[in-house]
Parts: C-alpha cells; structure tokens; sequence
C-alpha cells in the first residue's frame, strides 16, 4: 500500500526533512508515525499525498510510483486517500453536509451518490442528524469527527492523518483514535502521525519512529 525506499527530502532553505527513509505499510494495515517536532512525520505524510515530491528515492502508494504521476493527474490520484488534519480545516461558512461533500463534488459524483455517502459518513461518526449545523456550532471533538467523516465519504483505500488528537482531551482522543480502528477493521489502510505515545500504546498497532529525518524503530518506539 505504501513503500518507501531510501527517500530523501531537502527544502529550499537546505533544510533536510527525511533523509534514507525506508519503510513498507501492508494494505489493510494500520501505524502509528511517532518521534519529536520537526523529526519530518509531516514531511512525510505530505510525500504520501502528493502535496511534496521526493528529492531522491522512491515513494510508492497503491503500487504506483508517485514521480511517475504528472502534475494534472494528481487530484485523480487523492481520490482513493483520505486527509485528516489536526485544524480541521472545515469551511465554517458551510454546513457540515457541505464540508464532508466536498471532496464528492470536486470529483464530479452524481448528486443522489453524494447524498448517500455523506449521510453514510456521517453516520459513522456519530453525527448523522446534524448535516445543517455549522462548524463553529460543534465542539472540537465534533469538528474533528466531520473531518474524518469527509476523508472517509469517498470510501478510500488509505487515510493518512496528522496529529488529528492534538488539541482534544484524553477522552475525546482515544474515542477518535477508535473510529480510526473502526475503518480499519473494514479494509482502510491508516497512517496516523501522533505525539501521543502513552495513548497509542494502549492501542497497540505498529509504531514507526522517526528522529532526525530517520526511521528509527520500525515495530515499536524502542
């Protein structure tokens, strides 16, 4: 599902994020990305999305070769990866049927199809029923629900999320972290870059820990 093999990232500024990282996450698999701030877990999650491009070395995401993946072919290729962010990112002008629609619309569904997921969706997180409610009307562990409900909406096979329980509670965060399990249980690759050890080690998934631009432990965070 996702391969890494000796990729390299150097920004601009000569700033080096991730240096000779290898690694492989099985479909249908699920991990956790540890290890301290500016260790490059974002930097990473950005590769598998397209959003950065490899200075050296080779990413792989449902068998295909992201360099190989030309500029207006890349929102084709996000369709099947769903994005959870720690902000959200909720337009709070829209409804929340309209924020988890989104993706949907862009990628042209038929109406009576978006419908359907997005209620679908919704009904997953446990928000089913209120599709007219505005973001800023919901608690933060709401708004963070409606996140998850829009990177799912389109049925993905990998959802990757960065810090998406850095501003909630301990309860809140492992009730998130739960849903994450849920879609898991159903197929969904997930890739989750978290600070919160002493959570995900109740968990018990596999760890990925990066230090330095480096994967340091591949099993656990030893």
């Amino acid at each position: 599902m996702i391969r890494f093999e000796s990729v390299y990232k150097r920004y601009p500024s000569g700033r080096d994020a991730l240096a000779g990282v290898s690694f492989e996450l099985q479909k249908g698999e699920m991990a956790f990305l540890t290890g301290p701030s500016g260790a490059g877990k974002s930097t990473l999650l950005k590769l598998v999305a397209l959003i950065e491009r490899p200075s050296r070395g080779t990413v792989l995401v449902n068998n295909q070769n992201t360099s190989r993946v030309k500029r207006r072919q890349i929102p084709y290729f996000r369709r099947r990866i769903g994005i959870v962010f720690q902000d959200h990112k909720l337009l709070n002008d829209r409804t929340i049927f309209d924020n988890v629609a989104l993706p949907l619309v862009i990628s042209a569904s038929r109406r009576r199809d978006v419908e359907r997921r997005v209620r679908a969706a919704l009904d997953q997180v446990g928000l089913l029923g209120r599709e007219k409610a505005l973001p800023l009307t919901l608690s933060a562990g709401e708004q963070q629900r409606v996140g998850i409900a829009r990177a799912v909406a389109s049925r993905p096979d990998l959802v990757i999320a960065d810090e998406p329980t850095g501003n909630l509670d301990p309860d809140l965060s492992l009730e998130i972290m739960q849903l994450f399990e849920r879609f898991n249980e159903v197929g969904v690759t997930i890739l989750i870059a978290t600070h919160d050890l002493e959570l995900i080690e109740r968990l018990g998934h596999r760890r990925l820990r990066l230090d330095g631009g480096k994967v340091v432990a591949g099993k656990t965070d030893g």
